[in-house]
């Protein structure tokens, strides 16, 4: 196998990632040919596997790792970042339009309402008050002028790059915005799902904390199933997806009478849908 170039210049973030990948395309490697395959040492592949192992994106074996389950993997934030950023940035693109001067808004820790940040930090929309618990939308916002940012706070996940936990959902509670930009795991049968347990109770407490709720997927999402029920479609006022999705799957969001609309996506689709 051949040595990939420039791996032992990486920093350990950008290989680790970079192994991810590698990892999860080929199912299972030998920690000798990630080794070799990155230029790096065997000490040092296996400082890198071990990190990776604890944040859920592999299982670790004697003398190599697997790729966790799908659901497991795309739970990291390092994953999200780079799947469907197309189809991401199109139904962002149409959020933010969604979004009125003098209100305050709630983002997730989805990385498709990271993109409405990327936004906002251009001045898309100001003066604005944002709340969110997403560390990467935090960094991306905080010291912008016209924006009054809000950090809800925490314990800090580093797989998912953000604030959760009993103490999260409680400073939520005591907040009412205006409208509540999230994102999920699935959607089918009329319901929004996710695979985790401790981030449903998160967005649960976010929808509950605003006048108005907009689902923000992409085309993926739909007809996909996921461990926890979230809520049900009906509480969300507006359901926005890319132009990826099937003709069936936007036929059984109109047999539960959900409000939808379709953002066209620039460029070629790329990826998996990860929120």
């Amino acid at each position: 196998m051949s040595s990939s170039s420039g791996g032992a210049q990486r920093g350990p973030a950008a290989r680790q990632a970079a192994v991810a990948e590698q990892v999860l395309a080929d199912g299972s490697a030998t920690a000798a040919e990630l080794a070799e395959r990155f230029g790096v040492s065997l000490m040092t592949i296996h400082r890198d596997l071990d990190e990776l192992e604890r944040q859920g994106v592999v299982r670790k074996f004697r003398g190599g790792v697997t790729a966790q389950p799908s659901g497991v993997f795309e739970s990291n934030v390092q994953y999200r970042l780079k799947t469907m950023r197309a189809q991401k940035a199109a139904v962002a693109e149409r959020a933010l339009e969604l979004v009125e001067p003098g209100t305050a808004i709630l983002l997730d820790d989805s990385t498709t309402a990271l993109e409405m940040a990327r936004g906002l930090r251009l001045g898309a929309v100001t003066p604005l008050t944002v709340v969110t618990n997403f560390l990467e939308a935090i960094n991306l916002l905080s010291g912008r002028r016209g924006i009054h940012l809000m950090a809800l706070g925490g314990d800090y996940d580093p797989l998912h790059s953000s604030f959760l936990g009993v103490s999260c959902v409680e400073a939520i509670g005591q907040l009412r915005v205006d409208v509540c930009f999230a994102s999920t795991s699935a959607v089918q049968g009329g319901h929004a799902y996710h695979q985790e347990q401790h981030i449903v109770s998160v967005k649960r407490a976010m929808l509950d904390s605003a006048a108005r709720n907009v689902l923000l997927i992409d085309h993926t999402k739909l007809g996909r199933t996921a461990l926890h029920r979230v809520a049900p479609l009906s509480r969300f006022d507006l359901l926005l997806v890319d132009d990826g999705a099937s003709a069936e799957a936007l036929r059984d969001l109109d047999e539960h009478k959900v409000r939808y609309e379709v953002c066209a996506t620039r460029g070629r689709h790329d990826g998996t849908g990860a929120t």
